[in-house]
């Protein structure tokens, strides 16, 4: 994948987090064209309407400009823009995204994800988040972070079954079609997080896809 080396993997015997290949195209177009992920993740506009969905070609376009960032962090060591699918470890089919949406020059991570329609409620997010955490702090993040927006109550239990602490709400802070919103701030620190381990991760059950404040991987 980079410069020639093997692909980084990250997986728990279920779930596994791998680079996204062009193959991947028909599975992001479709899953992107989904209400729930339109309205939680993707881009908008300052209104809060969402841009229509991709494209086999623009999801071609999406998977070329995740290879750059994967080229960027081989050569930097800061995997902002870094982004994983969520893949069934048995069928090897995906089944959603995560990534990392910013990475401070304070080593703050800040990430967001989503699973596509047909694999909700099988635990993949929650799995996915705690592999994608462990990772973050093991390449020397300091904190790690994701926002929910208010109302989005499965996405909030997904954050708190992967061990992130609710830190707040910020106030009108996101817009959907016209509308304000509030939006919840979840966090985990590397010496507090119970997850930190392996033997952490557990089964979980989600409902819908989770949202967090970025223009890739996630929402508004």
């Amino acid at each position: 994948m980079l410069d020639g080396s093997p692909p980084l993997t990250l997986s728990d015997g279920v779930v596994t987090l791998r680079p996204w290949s062009r193959d991947d195209a028909w599975f992001m177009a479709v899953a992107q064209a989904d209400p729930a992920i339109r309205r939680y993740n993707g881009s908008h506009d300052r209104l809060g309407n969402p841009a229509p969905p991709p494209s086999i070609n623009d999801a071609e376009a999406a998977m070329d400009e995740f290879a750059v960032n994967w080229r960027a962090f081989a050569a930097t060591g800061t995997p902002s823009g870094v982004v994983f699918a969520i893949v069934d470890t048995t069928s090897g089919e995906p089944v959603g995204c995560c990534g990392v949406d910013d990475w401070s020059d304070e080593d703050v991570a800040q990430f967001g994800y989503w699973i596509g329609p047909e694999a909700r409620g099988r635990g993949y997010a929650t799995r996915a988040v705690i592999l994608l955490t462990r990772w973050l702090f093991d390449v020397g993040a300091a904190r790690v972070f994701l926002t929910v927006v208010a109302g989005n109550e499965d996405s909030a239990a997904v954050a708190r079954r992967a061990g992130f602490e609710y830190e707040g709400t910020m106030r009108a802070h996101s817009v959907w079609q016209g509308k304000r919103y509030d939006v919840m701030w979840f966090a985990a620190l590397p010496l507090e997080w119970p997850m930190r381990r392996p033997q952490g991760v557990a089964p979980a059950d989600e409902r819908a896809p989770s949202d967090a404040a970025s223009n890739r991987t996630s929402g508004h």
